[in-house]
């Protein structure tokens, strides 16, 4: 699966039909799924995410045909979760999950103990599990893993190291999708622009790496500011090349909020119906309390910019809150 192709795909904005669906199904319960993660396989959605009341246990996965209303827990493992804990590396604080397919496998990035570890399935329902469990490295703090794959099959992963603050690294896999090919590692993005820093914050953050290509350069979108503050949002960096120099936009960040949407960021993109492009995240539970976050996404489209060549990344207004049931 090529992760690139939803950057290329014809795109327009976010479809009557799903803001319908949104108000005839508020009287479902609230999808409550921080750092939310799509993957579309043969025509239905499986998101993947953090689920703050419980973030202890695994990675959640719930199923969709539509991406408005979804049901889980769906999972194959203990708990029907996607990956238990106990299964794979890990005891605790069981963040981010990203998964991709390739050669008919599925592998999960995941983050427990602020570390990353990878484990596979057969199915996008799991049961993920490791046979040996181990972090893909066990020396530093790492979180927040994106895999992504290069039209010419080269696959790069970008995360988050806890060095000095959150700050977002860069780096090609080995071809076995477990380990890094050495002296690959870069660091991408920083803090450096007045919106990512919050007065008074001695750990800056830039966190939750994706990417998506678009003609031939890469987006690099990053979430700034501690995850508990409401002025948590969404940024990208530009480049030439999969592993930088990114190049920040200068009219970041990207959400508008409302006073009763805050706290907006961890994306993830999705193409869906209508072959569209879309754009998961959370926002915080409500004006007083950051958690359990709740799960939305936006239409996303590339827009020509003023500069010959340039594409100007946008979101929808939009946003459609995920709605549940039990399964």
């Amino acid at each position: 699966m090529k992760n690139d192709t939803v950057g290329r795909l014809k795109m327009g904005y976010l479809p009557l039909a799903f803001v319908f669906l949104f108000f005839a199904t508020e009287l479902s319960s609230q999808v409550n799924i921080a750092d939310p993660f799509v993957l579309r396989v043969d025509g239905k959605f499986y998101l993947y995410g953090t689920d703050d009341k419980k973030p202890n246990d695994g990675i959640p996965v719930l199923v969709s045909d539509d991406m408005v209303n979804w049901s889980g827990p769906a999972g194959n493992a203990a708990g029907k979760l996607a990956l238990a804990k106990g299964s794979s590396y890990g005891t605790r604080g069981f963040w981010a999950p990203f998964v991709v397919q390739n050669n008919h496998m599925f592998y999960m990035y995941y983050t427990a103990n602020e570390k990353i570890a990878v484990a596979t399935s057969d199915s996008p329902l799991g049961p993920f599990m490791q046979q040996e469990f181990r972090p893909l490295n066990d020396s530093l703090k790492e979180i927040d893993p994106h895999v992504f794959i290069d039209d010419d099959g080269r696959k790069y992963i970008y995360f988050v190291r806890l060095i000095n603050g959150n700050r977002t690294f860069a780096a090609e896999l080995a071809d076995d999708m477990r380990s890094l090919k050495p002296g690959t590692v870069v660091e991408c993005i920083n803090q450096s622009q007045p919106w990512e820093i919050i007065s008074g914050n001695k750990w800056p953050v830039t966190e939750a790496p994706a990417i998506l290509k678009h003609q031939g350069k890469y987006y690099l979108f990053y979430t700034a500011n501690d995850f508990r503050s409401p002025a948590y949002n969404v940024g990208y960096a530009v480049s030439a090349s999969p592993l930088g120099p990114f190049v920040k936009y200068k009219e970041n960040p990207l959400i508008r909020q409302t006073d009763k949407i805050k706290g907006t960021g961890g994306c993830e993109f999705v193409t869906g119906p209508g072959e569209k492009l879309y754009m998961f995240y959370h926002a915080h539970a409500d004006e007083q309390s950051p958690t359990p976050r709740r799960t939305l996404f936006s239409n996303a489209i590339f827009v020509p910019g003023k500069a010959a060549g340039e594409s100007i990344f946008q979101v929808s207004e939009n946003k459609v809150f995920l709605k549940s049931s039990a399964r």
